[in-house]
């Protein structure tokens, strides 16, 4: 297996264990130095995160879904060096009766087999609307 497919077996399996909620076993597949980015201007949300302040975010999804989580499934790859790309659908069923169906681009940086470093792409005025009603 190439060190690219490694990296890409890596965020598939990140992705489903997101899926399921386990905000524990999700961030075991990340660096404990690593940060999260999210495009726009949605306060809260937007901007560069630490882990910490990436664990703080996804807390409220349990109980602002009905499942506990959002699903994220891949749509298609590039894997090329240490960096994944990879464009995603997300679902969600809402505690506030929306549905979350957003698309995503994400570049994944991965260095000695833990994810370091996302950058998220998205349709941020759906997740403004859904999230916060705006």
């Amino acid at each position: 297996m190439t060190q690219e497919e490694k990296n890409k077996q890596l965020v598939k399996e990140f992705m489903e264990v997101f899926s399921t909620g386990n905000i524990d076993r999700f961030l075991s597949y990340m660096s404990d130095s690593a940060t999260w980015w999210v495009a726009g201007n949605i306060e809260g949300v937007s901007g560069e995160k630490t882990m910490a302040e990436f664990r703080e975010m996804n807390s409220g999804l349990a109980t602002a879904t009905k499942e506990g989580a959002i699903s994220l499934k891949p749509l298609a790859w590039t894997a090329e060096g240490n960096r994944v790309a990879v464009e995603t659908e997300s679902y969600a069923e809402m505690t506030n009766g929306k549905i979350y169906n957003n698309l995503y681009h994400f570049l994944f940086e991965v260095e000695n087999g833990k994810i370091q470093k996302v950058k998220e792409f998205l349709d941020t005025e759906h997740t403004r609307d859904v999230f916060l009603g705006e």
